[in-house]
């Protein structure tokens, strides 16, 4: 009876090709569908962000009284208020409200197209430039509302200095200083919390997208390099 080498059988079964779990197509195909389903996790989420502030926007719209927080702040440094100060501030908040869903309407829209668009089966190459597509959209959501947020605040702050000036009121170096810059703090920390939301809501998604496309430009490469 030969004797067992041990050795010899490790080294054999060292030296095995190794069979790959996964084809090429397969691990293709993969990827592309946890893109896209990631991409109709984002599209989802800003429909229902865009279904709340409708419902938010026309609870206010009827209940009508989102101003007086700010026309409180105007009464402590002097300002009398009137219904045509009301008015005119009720109109802006409005304004405001029917632009900022009309930005949410129009990405969600642009989200959906850019998801039709993704199919499994085609180009990688091109596939890889709808994700990056996609990835822009979302950044732009982002900063839009961002920047929405800024208008905002920049609208109401120059209709009190407007007010102010029409009803000639005076502020003191103390009143001024207060008064920009707690229109400061609250200008970052709003920023802050959106960005905060975004980075929990989206953030988790975009790095998994990120990661998948990653991965298909390390495939992309390698094929270049084949051919």
């Amino acid at each position: 009876m030969p004797e067992f080498d041990l050795d010899s059988f490790k080294k054999t079964w060292q030296e095995q090709p190794v069979q790959p779990k996964y084809d090429y197509n397969e691990i293709l195909k993969m990827l592309n569908k946890k893109s896209r389903n990631y991409m109709k996790y984002i599209f989802w989420i800003s429909v229902a962000e865009f279904l709340f502030f409708t419902v938010l926007a026309l609870f206010y719209i009827i209940k009508s009284n989102d101003s007086e927080s700010f026309l409180s702040i105007l009464e402590k440094m002097g300002v009398k208020k009137d219904i045509e100060l009301e008015t005119k501030l009720n109109h802006i908040y409005l304004l405001i409200k029917v632009l900022s869903l009309l930005v949410t309407g129009f990405f969600v829209v642009k989200f959906y197209l850019n998801y039709i668009k993704i199919k499994v089966q085609e180009d990688l190459k091109l596939f890889i430039i709808r994700i990056i597509t996609f990835k822009k959209t979302v950044n732009a959501f982002i900063l839009t509302n961002i920047g929405l947020l800024i208008v905002l605040i920049l609208v109401l702050t120059g209709f009190a200095f407007y007010i102010l000036n029409t009803q000639h009121i005076q502020l003191s170096n103390s009143e001024f200083t207060g008064f920009v810059a707690g229109i400061v703090a609250s200008t970052i920390l709003c920023i802050f919390l959106i960005w905060i939301y975004y980075r929990l809501v989206y953030g988790i998604i975009m790095s998994r997208l990120d990661k998948n496309l990653k991965q298909l430009k390390e495939i992309e490469s390698q094929e270049n390099i084949k051919s």
